[in-house]
């Protein structure tokens, strides 16, 4: 049975094989990149502008070893000059940092502030306070994508799992319950399908919940299994 203190991360982790919060992480890392080499060079992408300072060359890979797994990064090079983010140096990661704001974007949106929270934390000057809401908006749009993306073929078996965050709603901290659909195709790979947050883990949000996973495709489910032993009350 799950901590009902669980946090979100936690409980994405112990049922993703990685592929949500890596695929998450690194395209949260990879537009951190972009928009500071932009602001460092004084020019967008194919922008012309009498501000810039040097123009990019190319991108050199790099890797990246996190609790959330080893992300492979592609750092921008510049024609002059040298960039190199401050988060890949030892040490100067701030998971936390990043983790909350890919549990925000999934919650209700990523704030302004979280965002120049992590842009902070990770040690990047080129992004300018402007740049940050496009990066929201960015960042929302990623994490949509993924939990919107298509199944196909069968997913027999789907577990469903749950726990309670605080979030704060006019003025206030509640509490909310977080649940979390996980289905193994018939080849035995086993991805996150669904995501929801409701005020209660009464039995209309579960059902409403488990019809929304229809969307994506899921067919061919023989099995369902509940982790929490207080799925529908």
């Amino acid at each position: 049975m799950t901590k009902t203190n669980m946090d979100l991360s936690e409980l994405l982790q112990k049922h993703d094989q990685g592929d949500f919060l890596r695929t998450i992480a690194k395209a949260v890392l990879q537009l951190l990149m972009e928009a500071d080499v932009e602001g460092l060079i004084g020019a967008g992408r194919h922008e012309r502008s009498g501000e810039r300072t040097t123009w990019r060359n190319g991108y050199r890979d790099r890797s990246l070893d996190t609790r959330l797994g080893t992300l492979n990064l592609r750092v921008p090079k510049l024609r002059q000059g040298s960039y190199f983010p401050g988060f890949l140096e030892a040490r100067k990661t701030s998971e936390q940092a990043l983790v909350a704001v890919i549990q925000e974007a999934w919650i209700s949106g990523v704030s302004t502030r979280r965002v120049d929270d992590l842009v902070q934390a990770m040690g990047l000057s080129g992004i300018s306070k402007s740049t940050v809401s496009k990066l929201c908006k960015d960042i929302d749009e990623r994490v949509g994508e993924f939990l919107n993306r298509p199944l196909t073929g069968d997913w027999p078996y789907v577990w469903l799992d749950a726990t309670y965050l605080k979030q704060r709603q006019g003025g206030r901290i509640v509490s909310v319950a977080a649940i979390i659909a996980v289905a193994a195709n018939t080849e035995g790979r086993r991805e996150i399908i669904g995501l929801g947050i409701g005020p209660s883990e009464a039995e209309t949000f579960w059902t409403e919940f488990l019809r929304s996973l229809k969307g994506p495709g899921l067919d061919g489910v023989k099995l369902v299994e509940s982790v929490r032993s207080s799925v529908y009350g």
